[in-house]
């Protein structure tokens, strides 16, 4: 089982959504300020981004995704489905 952290998107205080308020570069320890939101991307749960970059490397075919996940195509279609309309509801709140 893997223990690597996911970037955290959801306060765990109170549930808002989190914005990044700092970026720092380890390399030359410059720091940029402000308040950057957080793309709907990394929003979606660890399992979810897998999906989107399963999708890619399959060239988008749902059938290949089907075959290589042992799911059937409308489940992997619904999956999707799932995922646009997760988005779109991100989108709208940026």
């Amino acid at each position: 089982m893997s223990s690597k952290k996911t970037f955290p998107t959801v306060c765990p205080s109170c549930g808002g959504i989190l914005t990044v308020k700092s970026l720092h570069c380890a390399e030359c320890d410059t720091t940029i300020s402000g308040q950057f939101a957080i793309h709907p991307i990394l929003r979606l749960t660890a399992e979810e981004q897998q999906f989107v970059v399963s999708f890619i490397k399959c060239s988008g075919s749902l059938k290949q995704m089907a075959t290589d996940m042992g799911l059937s195509y409308p489940t992997v279609r619904n999956i999707l489905d799932d995922i646009i309309s997760k988005l779109q509801n991100y989108e709208s709140t940026l």
